[in-house]
């Protein structure tokens, strides 16, 4: 059976690297800015709330005595601003020449006077965070990506050379090292709890601006990668109205308390009112395995997926060329099985409808992402699926992701 992408035009994720990828569905977002000025923090009752200048109520013993001239955004960033750090990265491009110029015949007549290839210097600027007193450092993987030299420049305005010790750009996370010892660290946060409405701070330094800081709220979390706009990433992205621009990519993004919650990354540049961050943990998990052996591994599973739902199923049924009929308006429509995957090897087919897995149920491929990445490599999965109306379970041992199947 075979269900072709022009037939789904709008609803057939791209690739899911293993996990899977839902609608992709990003809207942005509109609405009166100053009404959140006026509002109170998370933790605030509303006789609590008169402006920013006022100490969220997080029973935070450094917060109790407060700089009456100062406010929560201000001591925030304080406490967290000389962890933040500017990177600067530079490679070299060579710029070829074009095919026609290597025919001998043009070297023949023009001799010297054809063009030579050249080499120019691409330079970029990003933002990070310094995680340890010993020098280990938090970027996005795209801000250093492919690059030479890496400049990193404290708030105090001390540079040091840094070494990219290992970037995942299925994450977006790198991990970089300088030689000094005594530096300022970020204190942690947690993004698990977060909810829609909790302030959300962003420190770094956007369009070359050093030492910016910028705030809001939080507008969402769990936003699934292709969800985003960057299918080819493995994220469960927060949602923030703190504005993000070029340069924001890699700094910290804070909750009211000063506490890192996430990775600010500006991978959306034709957003409007909405930014997102990659989740702290997420970036820990993946930053101490590329500190501790140079790369990270992502557990594979080898399907793409589409989330099934009465539209859906309706679309599928009339347009599908083959014999395949969908009978259910929920659940995680396998669309593709990748050749020689763990997927394929335990028997899963295109049609399969995925219900549970481990006994979870699943109404979205970005649970099926969630479940196959909070797995580990040769972890087994049992999945409870419906093929043609009928019940089966298959179990699958995930596999290691390959360069290859990422791309």
């Amino acid at each position: 059976m075979r269900v072709t992408v022009k037939q789904l035009p709008l609803y057939l994720a791209l690739f899911a690297i293993g996990g899977g990828a839902g609608l992709w569905g990003s809207r942005y977002l509109t609405g009166d800015r100053g009404s959140f000025l006026n509002a109170s923090p998370f933790n605030q009752t509303p006789s609590q709330v008169a402006n920013p200048t006022q100490a969220p109520a997080t029973g935070n013993p450094d917060l109790a005595n407060r700089d009456p001239n100062s406010n929560f955004i201000a001591e925030a960033v304080e406490r967290v601003g000389p962890a933040v750090v500017r990177i600067d990265a530079a490679r070299k491009v060579a710029t070829d020449v074009p095919e026609a110029f290597r025919n001998p015949l043009f070297r023949r007549f023009f001799g010297e006077g054809l063009p030579e290839p050249t080499e120019r210097t691409e330079r970029g600027t990003g933002s990070g965070f310094i995680l340890s007193e010993d020098g280990r450092l938090i970027t996005n993987a795209h801000v250093v990506a492919d690059a030479q030299t890496v400049t990193v420049t404290l708030k105090d305005g001390r540079t040091f050379q840094g070494q990219v010790v290992g970037a995942d750009p299925v994450t977006d996370v790198a991990a970089i090292k300088i030689r000094a010892f005594g530096l300022p660290i970020v204190p942690m946060g947690n993004s698990k709890e977060l909810v829609p409405g909790q302030w959300a701070i962003a420190i770094g330094n956007p369009l070359g601006l050093d030492n910016t800081v910028t705030a809001g709220i939080i507008s969402a979390t769990g936003r699934s990668s292709s969800q985003v706009g960057a299918p080819d990433k493995r994220v469960q992205f927060i949602q923030t109205d703190a504005a993000i621009n070029p340069g924001n990519s890699g700094g910290p993004l804070l909750n009211d308390r000063g506490e890192v919650i996430g990775i600010n990354t500006a991978i959306r540049v034709d957003a409007q009112g909405l930014s997102f961050a990659i989740p702290i943990e997420t970036a820990r998990r993946i930053s101490d395995q590329l500190f501790n052996k140079g790369r990270a591994d992502h557990p594979y599973l080898g399907i793409q997926m589409v989330d099934l739902t009465p539209t859906i199923r309706q679309e599928i049924n009339e347009r599908s060329n083959t014999n395949l009929q969908i009978t259910q308006d929920q659940g995680v429509l396998i669309v593709r099985v990748m050749g020689s995957s763990p997927a394929k090897q335990a028997g899963l087919q295109q049609g399969d409808i995925v219900v549970k897995i481990d006994g979870t149920s699943i109404a979205t491929s970005a649970d099926v992402q969630g479940k196959v990445e909070a797995s580990e490599i040769g972890n087994i999965l049992e999945l409870e699926i419906n093929r043609k109306g009928k019940p089966q379970t298959v179990k699958v041992r995930l596999g290691k992701l390959s360069n290859s199947e990422n791309g």
